[in-house]
């Protein structure tokens, strides 16, 4: 029996944004470095990659709001989430999760790799509009665009790590992709990777069959 994780809404949401991510990441990839340049040919060239980078970012950071606002009160950090990392590396040696906390609907990696993707998001969106040429950059002072340019460099990295470990992870374990894909997971599933979820949505499916 499979049980609803994601509404249709959520995940058209989540895939729209991870479209944008490619687009944005493959465009600064290509104007970063010069080895990297040949991506700029998916985008018709150099000047158009230059032009579509900053929407591409823009357009990433609005879907993500969205997002954000739909799963934000599920990755507050918890006592347990402590306990959580401190028991992981048990976990990811042995791939053994038996004693490890009781999780909601996000573990505590999620949690953290949902956190990074909001910090760098907000850190890439500042930083971008500081050097976006020829909007706003010269309201900027050039060491300002410099440095901008440097937390800009470091936060898309940060976000392009966050999102391996996001996709390494729902490939690792099995049954997650699902998620995203068609919405639902299946109830073992639920029941052995995030059981204090699995508990509340049954027990709220029980109550809405009793009214």
């Amino acid at each position: 029996m499979f049980i609803t994780r994601y509404r249709d809404r959520t995940r058209m949401n989540h895939w729209a944004v991870a479209l944008l991510f490619i687009c944005a990441g493959l465009t600064g990839l290509a104007l970063f470095h010069p080895s990297m340049y040949f991506f700029s040919a998916f985008f018709g060239g150099g000047q158009w990659t230059r032009i579509l980078h900053p929407f591409f970012g823009l357009f990433m950071v609005l879907g993500f709001v969205f997002l954000f606002f739909a799963v934000v009160r599920d990755n507050f950090w918890t006592k347990s989430d402590t306990e959580w990392v401190k028991k992981a590396p048990h976990m990811v040696t042995t791939g053994d999760e038996h004693g490890m906390p009781p999780v909601h609907k996000y573990n505590a990696g999620q949690k953290g790799v949902f956190w990074v993707f909001a910090i760098s998001l907000v850190l890439l969106l500042i930083t971008g509009f500081m050097f976006w040429q020829p909007w706003f950059a010269d309201f900027f002072s050039i060491p300002l665009r410099r440095a901008a340019m440097l937390v800009h460099a470091v936060a898309a990295f940060a976000l392009v790590l966050s999102v391996i470990i996001h996709v390494y992870a729902a490939i690792w374990v099995k049954g997650s992709f699902r998620a995203m894909t068609r919405g639902t997971v299946h109830e073992d599933w639920a029941k052995s990777h995030h059981p204090l979820w699995y508990k509340e949505v049954t027990q709220d499916n029980a109550s809405r069959k009793k009214r």
